[in-house]
């Protein structure tokens, strides 16, 4: 008589009991919510917010609204440097000519040919010199020497060598661009973990294999940063060897301008060579993040 529905009472209890380990699972879901929540909120606390798409032109623009405060207020005399829109004015009129667009072709060109084969020869030299003993005995060294002698100071040995011609000038922007990619990818690639190593060798990995997954993907980060100052060399090389003898180029149009003193016209090849030379690093940042994808940074 005290149970006359025992089904009834196990399966209240039953219920009470499901109850009961839901909620605990409830408020184990709850605590490690809780928690990483506390660890997102810790990490966003130390590390960075997330980036802007366009943030990196806060600076550019911030120097765009000096340049133009100091130039309206006259605390920046025009005869020393020009106003912005006299820029802008100047650069219009060199389009309606056709001289700018043609003399930023060239320059182009010859900046990517030193870029491409000052990077390939990087490369390729940072790879024997990074995977050989005796290739980083006798590479390594070499290279440390002529990141001592100036580029100016070889570029009377380059006239000698290959006269006055575009030869010359490809071959200055390549020696340029050099240093930097091999640099920072020889660093990389000495910079390898070698548990990686050790891992590749138990194994039983191929030499070419080896390198394929586990070489170049390890010295790509460093590769990619020598990119970003190899690029940023190539035009600063080119403002130097597009001043001797050379017919054409934004650098031949900025002194040409100077020995007519229009300020206004090298204002326009120096803005001209400050895109460029922000516009490619904007390139590689991008070729570098999508290509590192698989690495968290404090940047990422």
């Amino acid at each position: 008589m005290n149970a006359p529905f025992p089904h009834a009472a196990m399966t209240t209890a039953y219920l009470g009991t499901v109850a009961s380990v839901s909620t605990f699972k409830l408020d184990a879901v709850d605590d490690t919510s809780a928690v990483a929540r506390d660890h997102r909120e810790r990490t966003r606390r130390l590390g960075l917010d997330t980036p802007l798409a366009w943030g990196w032109l806060l600076g550019p623009l911030l120097l765009l609204l000096y340049w133009s405060v100091f130039s309206i207020t006259g605390f920046l005399d025009t005869r020393i440097l020009p106003a912005p829109w006299t820029a802008l004015t100047a650069g219009i009129e060199l389009v309606r000519d056709g001289r700018l667009q043609t003399n930023l072709a060239v320059s182009a060109w010859r900046a990517a040919q030193g870029l491409a084969f000052g990077t390939v020869v990087g490369v390729v030299l940072a790879l024997v010199s990074g995977l050989s003993l005796l290739g980083g005995y006798v590479i390594d060294g070499l290279v440390q020497l002529k990141r001592g002698i100036p580029v100016l100071a070889l570029i009377p040995f380059m006239i000698l060598w290959f006269g006055v011609g575009e030869a010359m000038k490809v071959t200055v922007i390549a020696v340029t661009v050099f240093a930097p990619i091999y640099i920072h990818t020889h660093s990389a690639l000495r910079a390898i973990d070698l548990k990686q190593v050790e891992l590749a060798e138990t194994l039983g990995l191929r030499r070419s294999t080896f390198i394929r997954h586990v070489v170049l993907p390890g010295a790509l980060p460093g590769m990619l940063l020598g990119l970003r100052f190899g690029v940023t060399a190539a035009w600063l090389a080119l403002v130097v060897v597009e001043q001797l003898n050379a017919t054409s180029g934004i650098g031949y149009m900025i002194t040409l301008a100077r020995n007519y003193a229009q300020t206004d016209v090298m204002l326009v090849g120096l803005v001209v060579y400050a895109i460029l030379g922000l516009g490619s690093d904007a390139v590689v940042r991008v070729i570098q993040r999508r290509a590192l994808t698989w690495r968290r940074t404090l940047g990422a």
